[in-house]
């Protein structure tokens, strides 16, 4: 009997023993465990510094880019002219455009490789005149924004065309540190609609042309904006011209929108894209109204294009500025880029070699 109750206390002791040993086991194991976990996690933390640091310093040795930005009805009439000007300069630009909801720029509807895959999946239908336009200039931006070397943003029509080759292009908006945006005081045309204040007050108004360069950061604030576009979108709308308050958003916007938020030491306060007005002697009946001249293939001179590249101020009456145009500190031609240009015209004169887009051409 005794030997019985001392094997079970004996097994008894055993199996405590064992129990214990198991817990210890376990616990050892899960500390093992805990530690395995907590060093895996700092090394992945360490890894994914340093390949964070790795692409942030291949992104500090490859060149700043130029986003330039196209809104566009469907295809883009003139992709041949800006085939050549882009070719050979891949690593300083990219490309993004805004065509109709549905709109795929395939081998049937682009011949150029800069084009092809680079609509926006999210387009939205424009009108002209309405806040739809500068909605679309926002989805461009963010989605130019997605790529950290973009670092200016160019918004062009469908019929621009650039007038210089793409080297002394890039060099003269890069060399500055302002956006370039046409701006000045609207005193004159009653478009303002004191719906708006105190949201935008009067002295913040501003007009200008739509075809502006934005830097990195202006680009930002426009994607960002909360309060100035809502604002737009409901007191900013087209009406007949001869009623008061005939609102043209994309002629107001950007240049408002920086006015509030007092970037405007941050401009230079003219636009790089030529476009002519002056329609008021024109015999043509179509030509005339709001729209800017259109060139045709008789326009498309040699001394049209010179005419241009000879401007080197501009004169904004309701300031009583005139604005002359400089680039690294000397005086320059005040444009880069001009519109509106048919299709024939654009051909017609980079098949005369008068738009400078081709790498062998000399800078002014």
């Amino acid at each position: 009997m005794k030997q019985r109750k001392a094997a079970a206390a004996t097994q008894q002791q055993l199996k405590s023993h064992c129990k214990w040993r198991r817990q210890v086991f376990a616990m050892v194991l899960l500390g093992f465990c805990l530690c395995s976990l907590v060093l895996m996690q700092t090394q992945n933390s360490q890894i994914m510094a340093l390949s964070a640091r790795f692409r942030h310093e291949q992104q500090e040795q490859l060149p700043p880019k130029i986003a330039f930005l196209f809104i566009a009805r469907n295809r883009l009439p003139l992709e041949v002219v800006w085939d050549v000007f882009f070719k050979g300069e891949e690593s300083r630009f990219s490309v993004f455009v805004h065509s109709r909801p549905g709109f795929l720029f395939n081998e049937a509807t682009t011949r150029s490789e800069y084009f092809l895959d680079r609509q926006l999946n999210d387009s939205i239908q424009v009108d002209w005149g309405g806040a739809s336009m500068i909605e679309a200039e926002r989805i461009l931006l963010r989605h130019a924004l997605e790529d950290p070397s973009n670092k200016r943003f160019v918004f062009l029509s469908d019929s621009c065309i650039p007038l210089y080759n793409f080297s002394y292009t890039y060099d003269y908006i890069m060399s500055t540190s302002t956006s370039f945006v046409d701006s000045f005081a609207d005193t004159k045309e009653g478009r303002y609609n004191p719906k708006m204040d105190p949201v935008i007050p009067v002295d913040n108004w501003r007009k200008g042309s739509q075809w502006v360069v934005l830097t990195r950061k202006h680009a930002e604030v426009v994607v960002q904006d909360s309060t100035v576009f809502p604002a737009f979108q409901k007191h900013c709308r087209p009406t007949d011209p001869s009623k008061e308050h005939n609102c043209i958003p994309d002629e107001h916007y950007v240049q408002t929108l920086l006015a509030q938020k007092g970037l405007e030491k941050e401009i230079t306060r003219r636009s790089l894209t030529h476009t002519s007005w002056d329609v008021s002697s024109s015999k043509d009946p179509k030509r005339r109204g709001w729209h800017p001249v259109s060139y045709k293939f008789s326009d498309a001179t040699p001394m049209l294009i010179q005419s241009i590249k000879d401007i080197d101020n501009i004169y904004y009456e309701t300031e009583y500025r005139r604005e002359w145009c400089t680039s690294k500190g000397k005086p320059s031609t005040c444009f880069l880029f001009a519109r509106k240009f048919t299709r024939p015209a654009a051909l017609r004169l980079l098949n005369m070699s008068e738009l400078g887009v081709h790498k062998a051409t000399d800078n002014p």
